[in-house]
């Protein structure tokens, strides 16, 4: 029971076991003496598909790649590129898992892909970290989506442009922050900034998110990379 990697381990034998029980009761987000075991699956890459349930149906955001380590997200893209028969199966899993959830507002679905195969790996009863790209690549964000959605307005799932965003980590232990290389960030094309406000940092804390656009996936990526290194946290 838990998220962004806290608690995960993955084993290579069975000697392992006793020391991955002990870390998922001991640093998962929710304690009880009951853990999920995965099987692992050979895929090449996953996806997160935003699914929107609202008044007039579910709807489908272009799919959304990402970049994790450790069990953490550090990049997201949109859209990302996957045959036609696994993006139709990719959003067949998610209406059913979603229909079966019932409500309103943003889901966000994770799913494992290769080729044309889909595996469903999560999903997360509100906007989702990698959907943060959706600030920059729709034309309503799904944050607009979710309110929207839950208050019985029309939505709309259009893709505006290729967007990116690259994850801004706190770098150290530490109380209050500041951020310096703003205006350096803010100085890439097509780029926008979120810095979360957040009461206090830790090494592996994310700070912020910066965000871009491109002509392409490629450019964008390459382009919220450049803002996301171009913030330096410090404590004040």
């Amino acid at each position: 029971m838990s998220s962004s990697g806290k608690g995960q381990s993955r084993l290579n034998s069975a000697d392992e076991v006793v020391a991955a029980w002990d870390k998922a009761l001991s640093a998962g987000r929710v304690r009880e003496a009951r853990v999920i075991v995965e099987g692992e699956i050979k895929f090449d890459f996953e996806i997160t598909q935003l699914t929107v349930r609202a008044a007039d149906g579910t709807h489908f955001c272009e799919p959304i790649g990402h970049l994790q380590k450790d069990g953490d997200y550090i990049e997201s893209w949109q859209p990302q590129p996957m045959s036609e028969a696994a993006r139709n199966k990719a959003r067949d899993m998610a209406r059913k898992v979603t229909d079966a959830l019932g409500g309103r507002g943003v889901f966000g679905v994770e799913l494992f892909i290769k080729g044309d195969a889909v595996w469903f790996s999560e999903v997360s009863p509100r906007p989702h970290d990698t959907g943060l790209v959706t600030l920059v690549s729709q034309t309503q964000s799904e944050f607009a989506l979710h309110a929207r959605a839950i208050l019985g307005l029309p939505v709309s799932t259009a893709l505006a442009h290729p967007g990116a965003s690259a994850v801004i980590y706190g770098g150290v232990e530490a109380g209050a922050m500041v951020f310096d290389g703003v205006a350096e960030a803010l100085s890439v094309p097509d780029s926008d900034l979120r810095l979360f406000g957040k009461p206090e940092s830790f090494a592996k804390r994310r700070m912020g998110v910066g965000l871009a656009r491109g002509a392409t996936v490629e450019e964008a990526r390459a382009r919220a990379k450049q803002v996301a290194a171009a913030v330096k946290p410090r404590p004040a």
